[in-house]
């Protein structure tokens, strides 16, 4: 999963990122509120954490722009900011939740959790899951109806990727940044092979129609 942390201190930002992808989540950052809009706005995430105080954009208006432009992505907001009055004014920007600073990365985990299945992009078990199909988050690795499957990690990547955007049409450009990243020297005709690969592994348990493809466009995962 891919994490978007928004905040100008350069020593929180660097132990966020540490402790988050320590979680095995996928992590971008930006330190002033312009930047982190421009990458809320163009690319996708499944959560985003964004402090309240920032140059060139604070906060709130992150948030709100963010939410007006129908983004889905649950938001947790940071703040030293602890008064009722300032808790009621972030949620009703658009914050999912509220993470008064100093904190416990402890907590701060637990949060992002919590948000994640609120989000329905994970269960109790911290595991995506659709029906019989179920990846461990932590484990890297894929079941279905308890038959592992062996999956390469971009296999994995894929799969994650269409299962916590599903129904969602997504790019050929969109899944190529995400799994190979815009700085790779393969072609985006990759995602075509192992989008193949990937259907090749689920045809014995039938889930490979879930993977549709839209003309012209890309693909989506019809998920339950």
């Amino acid at each position: 999963m891919n994490i978007l942390i928004i905040e100008d201190d350069p020593a929180l930002l660097e132990i966020l990122t540490t402790v988050i992808e320590e979680e095995r989540f996928k992590v971008e950052q930006a330190d002033n509120g312009e930047y982190g809009l421009e990458l809320a706005l163009t690319n996708m995430y499944d959560l985003i954490i964004v402090d309240w105080m920032l140059p060139e954009l604070d906060g709130i208006s992150v948030i709100q722009k963010v939410k007006g432009a129908d983004i889905s992505a649950p938001i947790l907001m940071l703040t030293a900011k602890d008064s009722i009055r300032d808790k009621v004014s972030g949620l009703n920007a658009g914050a999912d939740d509220y993470l008064v600073k100093p904190f416990a990365t402890q907590e701060l985990i637990a949060r992002i959790f919590s948000l994640l299945r609120r989000a329905r992009k994970i269960d109790n078990g911290g595991n995506i899951t659709d029906n019989g199909l179920i990846l461990d988050v932590n484990a890297h690795t894929a079941t279905v109806d308890g038959d592992t499957l062996s999956l390469t990690s971009k296999e994995y990547e894929l799969l994650a990727y269409f299962l916590t955007n599903r129904n969602q049409i997504l790019t050929k450009q969109q899944i190529f940044d995400r799994i190979w990243g815009i700085e790779s020297e393969t072609m985006e005709g990759i995602v075509d092979l192992y989008i193949h690969y990937v259907r090749k592994k689920l045809a014995p348990s039938g889930f490979e129609k879930r993977i549709q493809t839209v003309r012209g466009v890309g693909y989506r995962w019809r998920g339950e």
